[in-house]
């Protein structure tokens, strides 16, 4: 296994110390891909592997992690989506399971589930969208934070990772915070580390490792993309809000856009109440990502995607791509030392 340079470890060490892991990388959670094989390639290689609790059960969950220890001794992470209606009952899963660190994703986290988290023995990351919230939820509790721009892929926020740094890596010192967002090489690496950054989180990165269990075809359109063509949903109008997910344009992503104007048509012509107008549109991508990811349906599919995804070329194992990723960091801060 590569081992980092001192002038890197240097930079990185509070990341790595905060995680448990040979580097401050963490591996984003990815609905369907981010599970037991590339978790635990992650953990296994170095990195910091977390599993996407998504719209789980806490049976299904409970299983998930089970197997994940069966691969890894290390230690790995779950996301949990905050609006998960058995939210409390997933945190129980991951104390009774020991689970090291939790991620709390998808809005504010309420404060008496990062009491229980802490209560119960695991550090809590929590993603923070400004440097004023980012402070919020460190007087609540939260252990680290991640600062994740609008270049990554899936449910977006408007503002850009290089932005979102400006902002709050200075604001921010007393806990660890990981940058996330549009970071394909280990060049951006050391400039967030820099920056301030304890570490960073990387998804689309890894979507093509050997380990992912994405579908064959699924892969292909990583490789076959263009940083341009990943790109945000499309809304047509204020009334409709749809929230904003970056993914590759396909057939789908103009489908979208047909049903939405076909919609509002129905609906400004009294054929159908606000209520339902919503409903037809939010319910277009519903089981789109799993039927892309496992089915390797790219083209009705949605194909979750950051940036990034220009600088996939290749299909490679994770310890190969955590190794590239080091390797041009170090080669960054020999070039340019701090």
């Amino acid at each position: 296994m590569v081992t980092a340079s001192p002038s890197l470890q240097r930079l990185w060490q509070r990341g790595c110390d905060f995680l448990g892991t040979e580097f401050a990388i963490m591996g984003g959670a990815m609905s369907w891909i981010s599970e037991r094989h590339l978790v635990s390639a992650l953990s296994n290689s170095g990195g910091f592997g977390t599993l996407a609790c998504g719209s789980m059960t806490p049976e299904l969950l409970r299983a998930e992690i089970r197997a994940t220890k069966e691969l890894t001794s290390k230690n790995f992470g779950v996301n949990l989506i905050t609006m998960h209606p058995q939210l409390d009952a997933l945190i129980d899963v991951c104390l009774e399971e020991k689970v090291s660190h939790i991620v709390l994703a998808g809005g504010l986290p309420p404060a008496p589930s990062v009491k229980k988290i802490k209560d119960g023995g695991a550090k809590v990351i929590c993603f923070a969208p400004t440097a004023s919230l980012g402070k919020k939820l460190v007087r609540i509790g939260a252990d680290a934070l991640i600062i994740e721009g609008m270049e990554s892929g899936g449910h977006i926020g408007p503002v850009c990772t290089s932005v979102l740094a400006q902002e709050i890596l200075p604001e921010i010192r007393n806990v660890p915070v990981f940058t996330a967002g549009g970071i394909g090489r280990g060049e951006a690496i050391a400039s967030s580390l820099k920056m301030g950054a304890s570490g960073v989180q990387l998804g689309t990165r890894f979507v093509c490792a050997t380990e992912s269990i994405a579908h064959p075809e699924f892969k292909k359109a990583y490789i076959r993309a263009a940083a341009r063509d990943a790109v945000p949903s499309v809304q047509l109008d204020e009334r409709f809000p749809v929230i904003p997910v970056r993914a590759l344009a396909n057939e789908g992503c103009r489908k979208f856009v047909e049903k939405q104007r076909e919609v509002i048509a129905r609906f400004d012509s009294g054929a159908l109440t606000r209520e339902q107008a919503q409903l037809e549109i939010e319910h277009f991508w519903a089981g789109a990502l799993r039927r892309a990811v496992i089915d390797g349906d790219v083209e009705m599919g949605s194909v979750m995607a950051g940036q990034s995804v220009g600088m996939v070329k290749k299909e490679q194992p994770v310890a190969a791509i955590l190794a590239e990723l080091v390797a041009q960091a170090e080669k960054a801060l020999e070039e340019n030392p701090v």
